[in-house]
């Protein structure tokens, strides 16, 4: 029997495998997110927006943020907002492994940060497999653009429109294509 929180557990890089005893925990709490995310995102009200992002991701969201809804987590309690971030429609983000915003980021349409994979062996297809993504101050992420778990992306670097990143961007640079590459430093 588990002894430490599947939430801790998940904040923490570790591995939960499909016959988790706390697994329903998961589900549990993405619940209670939607039924906070279905208010969010039928108010055009920015203070509202932002009250209930607060109340989703257990920290205070500074007034300076501006979201433009709709925004889909699954979990939100291992999600960091830093101050003037700018997220704009239809982004997904998985924040099970935990994912941290900077100041200054902006985030464009139809972005998802995935904090969680899958095993890719058939036998561990259904273990869940949490690493953090880390955006760092002042970085743009373009429109569509997916970020894979365990990226950090560096200060003032740019992700191009559509790229799928899977490993880290360094800082002051330009990323893009399937899988990203560095395009040219900044």
């Amino acid at each position: 029997m588990e002894t430490t929180d599947i939430f801790e557990r998940l904040k923490n890089g570790e591995v939960i495998l499909p016959d988790d005893s706390q697994a329903y925990k998961m589900r549990e709490a993405s619940f209670a997110t939607k039924k906070l995310l279905l208010q969010m995102n039928s108010t055009a009200d920015p203070t509202e927006v932002r009250s209930l992002l607060s109340e989703i991701t257990g920290s205070q969201i500074d007034e300076s943020v501006a979201v433009f809804t709709p925004l889909y987590i699954n979990y939100g309690q291992h999600t960091k907002i830093g101050k003037n971030v700018f997220i704009n429609f239809d982004c997904v983000f998985l924040d099970l492994g935990g994912i941290t915003i900077e100041d200054g980021v902006l985030i464009a349409p139809k972005v998802s940060l995935l904090s969680e994979g899958h095993g890719t062996s058939p036998e561990h297809r259904h273990s869940l497999i949490p690493k953090p993504i880390h955006i760092k101050k002042n970085a743009w992420i373009g429109a569509g653009a997916t970020i894979l778990q365990g990226v950090t992306v560096g200060e003032n670097a740019v992700v191009a429109a559509g790229a799928v990143v899977s490993k880290d961007v360094p800082d002051h640079t330009i990323v893009g294509g399937i899988p990203a590459k560095i395009i040219k430093e900044i």
